[in-house]
């Protein structure tokens, strides 16, 4: 989804007052007789407000939400436990990097065409329905967010160095890598001690999510050592790294969280859920000093989002498909994105003068949901991801340029990688 709050494995807990043991399978009735939900999610859905809200409509529904902080174990979790048959949430989420695994195992999962309440066809943008849906149409999954990419900086460090430091103004320097490079080598020069981005990366990850073909080709062949535009970004993010650009930090790290408050880094690839995080992690003390502008290299793209999955495993899919559909809908999307950052995927949230006038306060009051809403409908397809896609960047590929962060060649680590991504992919 979104690779953002790192933290612990946690399985949520369940009251006395409940049959279900923490871990096992699908709903069961609660001593109150109500009927409960299980909602295995991970990172930041937005969904806890919403839980009670659909728990106040639905009187006889209790759910219970086991929340992870990060993708991986997740995911880890839900593969085992289909590979057991037994032990899955009525409903588990699904982030993209992992969808190409879910999708070769579509029989486990319920078609949501047959089992959910009528949905109108063209709920969701047409690239995020295709990617769930199967060879033979079904629905294994409703849409959650998406995240489309905008360009976070530091005006007040913009400033300093004699860039333009307003949304409109940055936008030259945000038109394509070329040109974010070369920003960056004139920014190093004028501010010294400061980066001019947290981390390759991060960087990287945003470049790679541009490709139109990434680690695999749609017949799920590992191209990482033939495809030349992977190795491309590579070199190009790894030369800025050797000319000083990268403030070395590791994503989601204890010092890559306190290199926000000390403005360690000039810039940051902002997918709509990272303003969240820069809000949190930069603190009060900084409100004002960060902007965000719809421009983005070569014209934008996508990082990160997620579904709703109901596993055959479930004991009350119908209910549990109910659940997930309400939670798709624009209206709730909306207010998730309001809670968390999370942007819709609906086509009727992007158009909602609800989401259209959302306003972010710590980025000088933009009009975030505007921003991001014609982000989104930029992306024209989702990048293909393989079987082993989500492993490759986070265990793989971001490893390997922390290493060129700290000291190896590039062409060493470039060649770890293409030996940790074949590995990955036996």
């Amino acid at each position: 989804m979104r690779h953002r709050w790192v933290s612990v494995l946690i399985c949520a807990a369940v009251t006395a007052a409940t049959t279900t043991a923490c871990g096992s399978g699908g709903a069961s009735q609660s001593a109150d007789g109500k009927t409960e939900l299980t909602i295995a999610t991970f990172n930041e859905f937005g969904y806890e407000d919403l839980f009670k809200e659909y728990e106040a409509a639905h009187p006889d529904v209790k759910i219970t939400q086991r929340k992870t902080g990060q993708g991986q174990p997740h995911h880890q979790n839900l593969f085992t436990k289909l590979g057991a048959g037994s032990g899955l949430a009525d409903i588990e989420g699904v982030e993209e990097g992992y969808l190409s695994q879910v999708m070769s195992k579509s029989g486990q999962f319920n078609d949501l065409k047959e089992i959910g309440p009528k949905i109108e066809d063209n709920r969701w943008l047409q690239w995020k329905t295709d990617a769930i849906t199967t060879k033979d149409g079904k629905l294994i999954g409703y849409g959650t967010d998406i995240g489309p990419l905008a360009m976070c900086y530091r005006k007040d460090l913009f400033a300093q160095a004699g860039l333009p430091s307003d949304p409109e103004g940055v936008k030259a320097l945000f038109a394509t890598w070329d040109s974010y490079f070369a920003a960056g080598d004139q920014f190093i020069a004028k501010v010294p001690g400061v980066a001019w981005f947290d981390s390759a990366a991060q960087v990287y990850n945003a470049m790679h999510n541009q490709l139109e073909t990434g680690y695999y080709d749609k017949s799920d062949k590992l191209v990482v050592d033939t495809n030349a535009a992977i190795k491309a970004n590579w070199t190009t993010v790894t030369t800025a790294v050797g000319k000083g650009q990268s403030a070395r930090l590791a994503a989601f790290s204890n010092e890559w969280n306190t290199g926000f408050k000390l403005g360690k880094f000039a810039t940051k690839t902002c997918p709509s859920w990272m303003l969240g995080v820069v809000e949190s992690q930069a603190g009060a003390e900084n409100k004002g000093k960060w902007a965000v502008t719809d421009a983005f290299p070569n014209g934008g793209g996508n990082w990160g989002g997620s579904y709703l999955t109901v596993p055959k495993q479930s004991k009350n899919a119908q209910k549990a498909a109910e659940l997930a559909a309400w939670l798709t809908a624009p209206e709730q999307q909306i207010k998730a994105f309001k809670a968390k950052g999370t942007f819709p995927s609906q086509v009727k949230a992007l158009d909602a003068p609800e989401l259209l006038e959302q306003t972010n306060a710590y980025f000088g009051d933009v009009k975030a949901g505007t921003l991001f809403a014609t982000q989104a409908k930029k992306i024209k397809a989702a990048q293909y991801k393989g079987p082993a896609d989500g492993q490759i960047q986070e265990t793989v590929f971001s490893p390997a340029l922390q290493s060129v962060e700290q000291g190896k060649s590039s062409e060493e680590a470039w060649k770890a990688a293409v030996e940790g991504a074949q590995k990955a992919a036996k």
